[in-house]
């Protein structure tokens, strides 16, 4: 259940808020459930949110690995051609270094651990600066609101956020307000379809359809998934576009040079993006073991189904 502290917390938020909605897990918003990019994985088990800086892992090595290290391998090739056996070995070497230093740096250094729902003991788990948080999905205190934010470049702009209320575990009266992916960019409307995606899949999961009625096939939700999976696959889509573009022309003026500089501009920075999705991935699965265990256990098929608010009542 939520607690009055919760309750004030929400309520001087959405008292600031231009426009805005307490959340329940059993009251339906009326709004098309809507997936967002941040959702990085979708199991029988578990949803995983991505949170923090994790976002931008594997970018420094697409940088240096998958460019400049790429480069440096083309380099490698045309002295190797004109036999030139020192050149070659020398472009090797940056090559290698330009790859191996950076991608060693990411992946051994801790991502933040992204916020995950457990469909199947019904609760979520956040960690920050080593501290668990935590909070039972039935009875969650949580709100979605608009705000604007004023640049000196883009002007007043307006964004929406998601926030749920969680509690530290061991210590219920330590509670913190975490945002359920970036607010920017995002409207009130495609908040609160979120929430009813995170509503599916706590209650009809894990698979459902476009009411998000129960579904033995998990189709739909790979669909809205695979926005986070074009990621780093431009020249793919931008190449898919033009065949459609040629199809639906019959052939005729169906290229343009727009299409032409994405296309090239996908195929140039391919190395970059496979190799930082690589990065990503590798780092990913590691980060999984900072979890503590007891939200490991739960993690899996055939761990406890104890909450830990249950657990937090059996402590003297």
């Amino acid at each position: 259940m939520t607690n009055h502290a919760s309750t004030d917390l929400l309520s001087q938020r959405l008292a600031q808020a231009l426009d805005g909605y307490p959340l329940q897990a059993d009251q339906p918003t009326g709004a098309s459930l809507m997936c967002m990019p941040e959702v990085e994985e979708q199991t029988e088990q578990y949803l995983a949110i991505e949170h923090g800086a994790g976002a931008d892992r594997g970018m420094l090595t697409g940088g240096l690995g998958g460019l400049l290290g790429a480069f440096w391998v083309v380099m490698a090739m045309l002295s190797y051609y004109h036999g030139n056996t020192e050149g070659t070995l020398h472009a090797l070497a940056i090559a290698i270094t330009c790859t191996v230093l950076p991608f060693l740096w990411e992946v051994l250094r801790p991502m933040p651990l992204p916020i995950v729902f457990n469909r199947r003991t019904r609760e979520l788990y956040f960690e920050q600066d080593g501290q668990l948080y935590h909070s039972p999905w039935d009875g969650i205190a949580a709100a979605a609101y608009s705000f604007d934010t004023v640049g000196p470049y883009t002007g007043g702009m307006r964004h929406a956020a998601l926030e749920v209320l969680l509690h530290r575990y061991g210590h219920p009266d330590e509670q913190v307000l975490i945002n359920l992916g970036s607010p920017l960019g995002k409207s009130l409307e495609m908040q609160l379809g979120f929430w009813e995606y995170l509503r599916a899949y706590m209650d009809n999961g894990p698979w459902f359809d476009e009411q998000g009625n129960p579904s033995e096939s998990p189709d739909f939700n790979q669909s809205l998934l695979a926005v986070r999976k074009r990621r780093g696959h431009w020249a793919r889509l931008q190449w898919r576009d033009i065949k459609d573009q040629y199809k639906a022309s019959n052939g005729r003026n169906f290229l343009s040079g727009s299409d032409l500089i994405l296309l090239l501009g996908g195929m140039f920075l391919a190395p970059y993006n496979a190799t930082q999705n690589l990065t990503y991935a590798i780092a990913k699965r590691r980060s999984r073991n900072h979890w503590p265990v007891l939200i490991r256990e739960r993690l899996d098929l055939n761990g406890p189904a104890s909450r830990l608010v249950d657990l937090e009542q059996q402590q003297p």
